[in-house]
């Protein structure tokens, strides 16, 4: 048996495969998961009777984005059944929004290394500043006598990424445009920890992101300061007021080079000075500017006179950074 054993793990070896026993895992190398989920809770009754597929408002903002150009909405991973049926209601659980318990490092061990690493760097206190409540099936592990979850310490490194190089602490009035803002995750985040922000905008080519994240923003409350902007109102806004930095984050990877170039052209003709882009964690690592499919969306910013200040990993530890969830890079550009 042993020496089968070796004689399989010679071939696999080649392949970058190897036969290991089951008692030499532990239980979270055991339990790979490889499908969308979420965690069943409780809906708010406004949430259960809201969040439908049959909702007018819904239907009215798929009706206006299918008018829209086609530069902008032509999808290359958003495409129809992307977003499951469940997700409408459930959208902060594991699915198309964010991994929570799939890709690298999405395990307990890789949570605790990435809330510990952040919490020794949490000079400004922000950690203390959000809260964590699991709701529409959001994954939390109680770790360090707390719930995290990858919503809350994504959305604390990309705010420190901001705060190190910007100083938006010290800003008054400082006003952030989200491209493909999701469910509106960084900006509930964003609008607890900076409350000198000016307004936090949240656009989207996706119209269930539109209608997920004007719900979502309301529920917590944060209405006041971010302000979720339809696809077909975004040139108007832009035009009518100064925004001092764009970001976005795990947006462009899942976009076509038509809508990555509508974007930038956008901001560009409107004087966006920052752009915060954090690319997917493809082939690369997360370290170039790719698409889903594997193309390459530098040669459109500098098109546009956008060229890199900063870059830097999530976690600037090398171990944290190699072995904590999800340990993509976040690039700052400026416009030339």
């Amino acid at each position: 048996m042993r020496r089968l054993h070796d004689g399989l793990n010679e071939l696999l070896r080649r392949r970058g495969k190897e036969i290991i026993q089951s008692d030499r895992l532990y239980e979270w190398q055991r339990d790979v998961v490889s499908t969308p989920s979420y965690r069943c809770v409780e809906l708010p009754l406004e949430a259960s009777r809201y969040l439908r597929s049959d909702n007018p408002k819904l239907l009215d903002l798929q009706r206006r984005y299918s008018a829209f150009s086609s530069d902008a909405t032509t999808p290359l991973v958003w495409r129809e059944g992307h977003l499951r049926h469940e997700d409408l209601a459930y959208f902060r659980g594991d699915n198309a929004y964010v991994w929570q318990v799939r890709g690298h490092n999405m395990n307990v061990l890789g949570y605790a290394l990435a809330f510990y690493y952040l919490k020794s760097v949490d000079r400004m206190n922000f950690l203390n500043q959000m809260s964590e409540d699991g709701a529409f099936g959001n994954f939390t592990f109680r770790i360090g006598n707390r719930d995290v979850s990858r919503d809350l310490l994504d959305s604390l490194a990309e705010i420190y990424f901001l705060e190190r190089h910007l100083a938006i602490s010290n800003s008054k009035n400082f006003t952030i445009l989200d491209i493909g803002a999701g469910y509106g995750r960084l900006a509930h985040r964003a609008t607890q920890v900076w409350p000198a922000l000016g307004n936090y905008l949240c656009t989207d080519a996706v119209s269930y992101s539109t209608f997920i994240s004007e719900f979502y923003l309301r529920y917590r409350e944060v209405g006041d300061k971010a302000v979720v902007v339809p696809l077909d109102e975004i040139e108007r806004t832009l035009a009518s007021c100064r925004i001092d930095l764009a970001v976005n984050i795990h947006s462009f990877s899942e976009c076509q080079h038509a809508a990555i170039e509508w974007w930038v052209g956008l901001i560009a003709k409107n004087g966006v000075r920052r752009l915060m882009i954090v690319p997917n964690v493809t082939d690369s690592g997360g370290e170039r500017l790719l698409t889903n499919d594997r193309r390459d969306f530098t040669p459109i910013l500098e098109k546009h006179g956008y060229r890199v200040i900063a870059e830097e990993p999530k976690f600037q530890d090398p171990i944290v950074q190699q072995y904590a969830i999800s340990p993509a890079k976040y690039f700052l550009f400026g416009l030339a």
